[in-house]
């Protein structure tokens, strides 16, 4: 499926609105969690093919009714294809309860490395101070941490219902969107909107599973040569997005398999990018990275030391078997949080992007 985002988007890239629309529609109907970037592909389609632009100036008087009635025709068409026969059955109701299951909690068995997790670890972290304070009554509640897929409350915090996870995830891609229709700087700002929409539904949405993280990187993956700072935020988010799935990697087995092929892929890329972008490996830093940021990537190795070779062994593992995933997740939360705010800032505010 990610191949088809991908020619979707080389669609878009090189003028094919129609196909992209297409690609993009039959996407959506094989997985609706690339909901998440559909308000790029309606605003950069809507700019860009239903009107045109002279200087960068978008021309109000060149609207065209035809091309909007033409997309919509092709993605009614590919969704009346995928709908017709639960239509048919009257089970409309039923697909939609199962594509949006709001009963299934914020956060997901293994917290996705976002917003909430962060969130849910202050409300965690005050609850038990709280505890040994005899500041709050009662005890504190575990069901966040006990790996089940369900509704919970905070105990500190206030509870999040999913209409806060909305406006908070629809408050973070405004801008982008916002940059796409009135500053389009083309193909360019198109995949910067998408990577930016995945970003704010990622760190903000309801239910988010650790995996759509790939959404963000994927797209990133066509940026990382034309700046050099786009390549710096694509080795944070990549081997921090990357290593936050090892818990998915359960398995003793798979243990020592999946550490040499994260290990293969990140010296490849941080020497590949250092070698475009003239960057050596040193002591104090890595690749296009500055000292902290090197800090932060390092900080990864000991954090997997401590998951596969050290808490197994301990004697409270089994009553905290969560803590690893919770690690895990609070430190990758860090590193993707930043490289949104870092990516969110150059796109925004770097006046080298023409517009176009």
């Amino acid at each position: 499926m990610f191949g088809i985002l991908i020619w979707s988007m080389t669609c878009m890239l090189q003028d094919q609105f129609i196909w992209s629309a297409l690609w993009f529609a039959v996407l959506l109907n094989f997985k609706h969690i690339y909901l998440y970037i559909a308000p790029t592909y309606f605003i950069y389609l809507l700019r860009n093919y239903c009107f045109k632009a002279t200087g960068g100036s978008l021309q109000w008087s060149s609207f065209s009714p035809f091309r909007l009635i033409t997309l919509g025709f092709v993605v009614i068409y590919v969704f009346a294809l995928s709908f017709g026969p639960f239509i048919y059955l009257k089970q409309v109701p039923q697909v939609l309860s199962r594509l949006f299951p709001f009963k299934r909690g914020l956060c997901h068995a293994y917290w996705a490395p976002n917003f909430w997790a962060l969130y849910n670890f202050v409300d965690k972290t005050l609850t038990i101070l709280g505890s040994r304070l005899h500041l709050t009554t009662g005890t504190p509640s575990a069901v966040m941490t006990g790996g089940l897929v369900q509704e919970f409350h905070h105990v500190v915090l206030p509870s999040v219902p999913p209409v806060v996870t909305l406006l908070a995830t629809v408050t973070s891609i405004l801008p982008a969107m916002y940059y796409l229709w009135s500053k389009s700087k083309g193909p360019e700002g198109f995949v910067r909107a998408v990577v930016l929409c995945a970003f704010g539904s990622y760190l903000f949405g309801w239910h988010v599973h650790e995996k759509a993280i790939l959404i963000i990187i994927l797209p990133l993956c066509l940026l990382v040569f034309y700046k050099r700072e786009d390549a710096s935020i694509f080795l944070i988010l990549s081997t921090t997005g990357h290593y936050s799935l090892f818990p998915l990697l359960f398995t003793s087995a798979e243990t020592t398999t999946k550490i040499l092929f994260m290990l293969a892929y990140s010296v490849f890329a941080f020497s590949s990018l250092g070698y475009i972008y003239k960057s050596n490996w040193s002591w104090w830093s890595l690749p296009l990275l500055n000292s902290l940021e090197s800090l932060y990537i390092v900080g990864l190795i000991p954090l997997e030391v401590w998951n596969s070779a050290i808490f197994p062994f301990l004697d409270f593992s089994e009553q905290f078997p969560f803590l690893p995933l919770m690690l895990t997740s609070v430190y990758c939360s860090f590193g993707i949080v930043y490289s949104w705010i870092k990516f969110y800032k150059i796109t925004l505010f770097d006046r080298k992007l023409k517009s176009q």
